[in-house]
């Protein structure tokens, strides 16, 4: 059995957009239905959803095989929760708040088996070699593996042509309502401010030759982002496709209008 490639990182390599949705119900059996809905990823959220690593792992193989690809973000960039996490058979990672080159470089260091890399070597004993079964795991994993960095404050923004720059590093997703607050503008990722700082960060990113990443529940911010070059995208979160539904379909039956909503984006 020869090691699987990465659909995501191949695609976002030659520029093919992909789009995504959020997983944050912390539930496989939700994952699973949600895999079927034709989405080219979904992130399954282990930073700001109640997950923890058997979770993770139970929701990237409700996902896997499924037609979407299943990216996982940790809720930090620590060496042995990575190392843990790509065991499980994990390809692409989301890290979230990168603010300096030095700790992008420690990330992709992460990833990797020496000598480029410090990740230990214990695969056998999980999924990402099915058990011991893919004899040529190893020698390609380093390749196949995918690195997300997730740019959220102004730090970041300054440090972005020295990260895009890394070897290793395959995309950057600018998460716009941790950047938002950032720059003083909580809960209104939408701020001119916030588009301005988003559009040369996209600007940035991609002189680098990297995929750009962002999130938004806005569908006119999505097709602004789209427009200005997103190559990895975001439209919706699952705990919020099931808030508005469930409310929704109540509110119809009973004749209720509904209620304005002011999308804080996240």
């Amino acid at each position: 059995m020869p090691a699987p490639g990465n659909p995501f990182k191949a695609a976002i390599r030659e520029r093919r957009f992909q789009l995504g949705l959020w997983v944050a119900l912390a539930s496989p059996y939700a994952a699973e239905v949600v895999a079927g809905s034709g989405y080219d990823w979904l992130l399954i959220d282990g930073e700001h959803a109640p997950n923890d690593l058997p979770l993770l792992a139970g929701q990237y193989r409700a996902i896997a095989g499924r037609g979407s690809h299943p990216i996982v973000r940790l809720p930090v960039g620590d060496t042995a929760l990575i190392k843990q996490v790509l065991d499980t058979g994990v390809q692409t990672l989301l890290i979230p708040m990168v603010d300096s080159v030095e700790q992008a470089r420690q990330l992709v260091r992460a990833v990797r088996y020496p000598p480029q890399g410090v990740r230990g070597v214990g695969a056998a004993l999980g999924r990402a070699t099915n058990f011991g079964r893919i004899s040529d795991y190893l020698e390609n994993a380093n390749q196949e593996i995918c690195l997300l960095l997730q740019i959220e404050s102004r730090a970041g923004l300054a440090a972005i042509d020295e990260i895009a720059t890394l070897d290793g590093v395959d995309g950057l997703f600018i998460g716009p309502s941790d950047l938002a607050a950032d720059m003083g503008h909580l809960g209104n990722p939408g701020h001119p401010e916030v588009r301005a700082a988003i559009v040369d960060g996209f600007s940035r990113i991609s002189s680098a030759g990297k995929a750009r990443g962002i999130l938004t529940l806005d569908p006119v911010q999505a097709r602004d982002y789209r427009e200005l070059g997103a190559d990895f995208m975001a439209i919706g979160t699952d705990v919020t496709l099931l808030v508005s539904a469930s409310e929704r379909l109540r509110r119809e039956f009973l004749g209720e209008t509904e209620p304005a909503r002011i999308e804080s984006g996240y």
